[in-house]
């Protein structure tokens, strides 16, 4: 006799593949170790540095810019595109 599947495994095996939870963000994003490779690769937008631990981006002016174990740095369009948001930690 085969054994039906429990209705809350249906539903998030139905989310998985409808992408309702394995797709958080919309973008992919392009990482880079350094901030001239990054700038390279996109000329007409500002790098920042995107901490993937707290989903949030600095801008080149703040402290914790380039610094961190969980980071990269990212073109600004693909951070705000990909759902991170900018950290208001120093900005004046």
């Amino acid at each position: 006799m085969r054994r039906r599947p429990e209705a809350s495994t249906v539903v998030v095996a139905a989310m998985i593949v409808l992408g309702g939870a394995g797709a958080a963000y919309g973008q992919s994003l392009t990482p880079f170790r350094n901030e001239a490779q990054a700038q390279r690769y996109c000329p007409g937008d500002v790098v920042v540095w995107l901490d993937f631990a707290k989903g949030i981006y600095y801008a080149k002016s703040q402290k914790r810019y380039g610094r961190g174990f969980e980071g990269s740095f990212v073109c600004r369009a693909e951070a705000r595109s990909s759902g991170y948001r900018r950290s208001l930690l120093g900005l004046r």
